[in-house]
């Protein structure tokens, strides 16, 4: 019988919750969580599990990638496969990252799947087969089951359908094939335009990527009175990051007192981002949420006021749609204090 290998985080692999996220990665024979449920179905038999923290392969890639690795060096396996990772960020983009690892180490085939709003699926949709998965957890079943289909396929040597047919985001690989209706080209496109032209629905062959196109805001006509505001993505907060923040993929914001610093001092404020190198900034939160020279620029004159709170969030992994979420949860204080611009730090 074909064997594979299962990749799940600490949740899914019973180790614990965001308290375990640190958690290095473990290789486990036979079936844990998930595990469970894939072997229902799988024509093929799972033989081993392994567990790793999403903060441990978010913090420590390389480290996590090689050691995984290795663990499969002994390992003969048919197939490996990954989540599901739902809408988790830091999840989705674990199983993008040892999936490719593993298929250009071992040339084996890889599968996971991950939600449309998780950045692993734009980040990794090219590279492999990757599923449209659910956005909660209490998809697990359905999303287990549809990876199972195209598991048991990819296994058995059987043609795979193209991504409107099985599932999976578009790789964008092109291939000809002979069509059963053997319609032309020409009148495809004639019967398109026609439904077009009649308000009829009507299915492209050739569907163009959506842009997500923001207006450029007017520009500010008198800076030298305007009221500015700070915003940064760097993740700096208080040391006791009072608002427990995500290092990654974060789902929360803070917004914190200015009016009496001049600057931002190491020890007071700390940086909580998972994507960078944290020293610099943990000694000069400044270069990250320049309020220094903002404040000097203040004197000058340059602008009118500073806005007396900077905001915060971290931006590595975390989705569209809750970066959106916390923007329209920000903007009614801005709107509210009579803020003019923002500057928007990034990282």
């Amino acid at each position: 019988m074909k064997k594979a290998i299962l990749y799940i985080n600490q949740f899914f692999g019973q180790i614990g919750g965001e308290d375990k996220a640190d958690f290095a990665p473990e290789i486990h024979e036979g079936k844990i969580g998930p595990a469970l449920e894939f072997a229902k179905g799988l024509d093929a038999e799972i033989t081993h599990t392994i567990i790793c923290g999403d903060n441990f392969m978010g913090s420590n890639t390389e480290e996590a990638v090689q050691t995984i690795l290795d663990m499969l060096a002994d390992k003969e396996f048919d197939l490996f496969l990954a989540g599901p990772a739902f809408q988790a960020g830091r999840y989705g983009v674990a199983c993008g990252t040892i999936c490719k690892a593993v298929k250009e180490k071992y040339h084996v085939p890889v599968l996971t799947s991950i939600n449309e709003e998780n950045p692993g699926a734009d980040m990794f949709k090219k590279d492999m087969y990757i599923l449209k998965g659910g956005n909660i957890a209490s998809r697990m079943r359905a999303d287990v089951k549809a990876m199972v289909s195209l598991a048991n396929k990819i296994l058995n040597g059987e043609e795979i359908g193209s991504a409107d047919e099985e599932g999976y985001f578009a790789r964008g690989v092109r291939r000809q094939v002979w069509r059963q209706d053997g319609k032309p080209a020409s009148e495809r496109m004639v019967e398109m335009l026609v439904k077009k032209l009649n308000g009829e629905p009507f299915e492209t062959e050739l569907p163009m990527p959506k842009l997500d196109r923001v207006p450029i805001a007017p520009a500010i006509k008198d800076l030298s009175h305007a009221k500015i505001a700070l915003l940064n993505t760097g993740g700096i907060v208080p040391v006791d990051n009072p608002d427990h923040i995500q290092s990654a993929s974060a789902t929360r914001w803070g917004r914190y007192d200015i009016s009496g610093d001049a600057v931002l001092k190491g020890g007071e404020y700390k940086t909580i981002h998972a994507g960078f190198d944290p020293a610099a900034a943990d000694a000069d939160p400044n270069v990250i949420t320049p309020v220094d020279a903002l404040k000097e620029l203040e004197k000058e004159g340059v602008f009118g006021s500073l806005h007396p709170y900077f905001y915060t969030t971290v931006g590595t992994g975390t989705t569209q749609a809750e970066a959106e979420r916390m923007a329209k949860e920000i903007i009614p204080h801005l709107k509210e204090d009579g803020v003019d611009g923002v500057i928007m730090v990034s990282t």
